[in-house]
């Protein structure tokens, strides 16, 4: 049934597989039940994609409906154990807190040894009255401070966080503006150590609005986006919209659903920006002849409360032009027959697992013909779907980049920037696109997105599920089906 190209590419992603779960089984046995519980989460998300690979490996295929019963009954228990696992957390925590106090006197002492070191004013670049007034918004119960240190234009204080890390920091947060007002801004971060630290920097520091330079810049992009995906439009019907402006309006429906894409995308992360009171900088279009446009550059123009904000922002954007790349992608399989607008050799539906399966369920034996009539919806949401996937990539401050920096932190998120940097450089050496998007996101989008004021809490295990979802979609609409997987699909002859 398999060749033997594609039985040692099955062995070996097994193998791969087998030994990430292992590695994850011994870094996670010295935490005890704990760890194991945590262990096994990974492990309940990770399996049902396992099964759907491998059966599709074989031959066999999952109908939408398998699917989706599988990325629900994944989710659910996924949930069910990250609750259990916050309980087991919040236990330990307890039993940690009982030996703090009795450590609690020795760090007070010590506290009180070094305060006359760490207050001297001519080292700290925050004035002595106000070093004093923030400092008192420190308390037993919510963040025992038990060292200063200059940083930046602000201070670090280090010492030992009293009780859960968002109640601490709004309470902190409102202490702090109630004293000084809006002059400083207060950081819950975690320092080098793992240890929950407290930062606080001048206001000046906050981002800055845009400036009119920008704001013309992005306007220009945005003329540049229209005529690239007019241009793009036209090579899709066979001809050069540029040397041939007179066709306009041939080119016009696709440029039009294709702009509808990249503006439901701003839009989702306009909305959930403006319920979270978080301001975004006008996006910054990037031009692309070949699929019209790659998307947009957008910044935060203020602050993030927290993590979660974070995360809402960063998916809902691809949420919302991935939903509508989605549903015109679907509907225009329905509405594709013989003798529809455009044809597209079968060996095209080979281009994305995600998209070729789709169409295998929709249109049958269809896909076996040599060429395949297709409503011109079909491409505008393919097109959707791989800019979506492309913004989805877990690199730097795409979206994709700041959903992982939301799930899993800093660390992790600079090590898959790394990773999806090297993938992009290899597959560049046979493939243009790929390797304009690294020099996109080495130059413009590697950097991390900046802290969060709260920098420790994690979002619910219901947004670690979805931004997981998002991240496998991503693959699945990027990753090509090979000419073996695709013959027993029935794609192709």
């Amino acid at each position: 049934m398999f060749n033997s190209s594609e039985t040692a590419i099955i062995a070996g992603i097994v193998l791969v597989t087998l030994g990430i779960l292992g590695w994850g089984f011994v870094r996670a046995r010295p935490f005890g039940k704990l760890g194991l519980l945590a262990w096994f989460q990974s492990v309940v998300l990770i399996t049902p994609w396992l099964l759907f690979f491998g059966l599709l490996a074989m031959g066999i295929y999952i109908n939408i409906a398998g699917i989706l019963f599988l990325v629900i009954a994944s989710a659910g228990l996924y949930i069910a154990i990250g609750r259990q696992l916050r309980t087991m957390g919040q236990e330990e925590t307890i039993k940690q807190r009982a030996s703090q106090r009795i450590a609690e006197q020795a760090l007070q002492d010590s506290a009180q040894s070094s305060a006359g070191n760490q207050l001297q004013p001519e080292i700290m670049p925050i004035p002595e009255d106000d070093l004093s007034t923030i400092r008192s918004i420190f308390g037993i119960d919510t963040y025992f401070a038990t060292e200063t240190i200059a940083y930046q234009e602000g201070a670090i204080f280090k010492g030992n966080l009293r009780g859960e890390p968002e109640d601490v920091h709004n309470r902190l947060s409102a202490s702090l503006h109630e004293k000084v007002g809006d002059k400083y801004r207060l950081f819950l971060v975690e320092s080098p150590e793992g240890r929950p630290t407290v930062i606080v920097l001048p206001s000046r520091n906050d981002p800055r609005s845009m400036t009119v330079g920008q704001k013309a810049f992005a306007g220009i992009l945005l003329l540049a986006t229209i005529a690239t995906t007019l241009e793009a439009g036209g090579i899709l019907l066979n001809f050069d919209f540029f040397s041939n402006p007179g066709r306009f309006a041939e080119s016009l429906p696709i440029t039009a659903g294709l702009l509808t894409i990249l503006l439901a995308h701003e839009l989702g992360h306009w909305i959930l920006a403006r319920r979270h009171e978080v301001k975004l900088s006008l996006p910054f279009l990037l031009p692309s002849v070949q699929i019209g446009s790659f998307g947009a550059i957008t910044r935060f123009a203020s602050l993030l409360p927290n993590r979660k904000v974070l995360f809402d922002i960063s998916l809902a954007g691809p949420a919302a032009g991935g939903i509508i790349s989605f549903v015109m992608l679907i509907v225009g399989l329905l509405l594709s027959h013989q003798g529809s607008l455009l044809q597209l050799p079968n060996e095209f539906f080979q281009g994305s697992i995600l998209v070729g399966s789709l169409a295998r369920v929709v249109m049958g034996e269809t896909l076996r013909s040599p060429l395949v009539d297709v409503n011109p919806l079909v491409i505008i949401g393919w097109l959707g779907l791989v800019v979506t996937a492309l913004n989805l990539m877990p690199a730097g401050q795409l979206d994709g980049g700041r959903i992982v920096q939301a799930i899993y932190g800093r660390k992790i998120a600079g090590r898959t920037t790394l990773a999806t940097l090297i993938i992009l450089g290899i597959i560049g050496l046979a493939n243009s696109l790929a390797l304009y998007w690294a020099i996109v996101i080495l130059f413009l989008q590697r950097d991390l997105e900046r802290p969060s004021l709260n920098e420790i809490t994690e979002p619910d295990d219901a947004r670690a599920a979805l931004g997981l979802l998002a991240l496998f979609l991503m693959a699945a609409t990027l990753i090509p089906l090979s000419p073996g997987f695709a013959g027993r699909l029935g794609i192709g002859g």
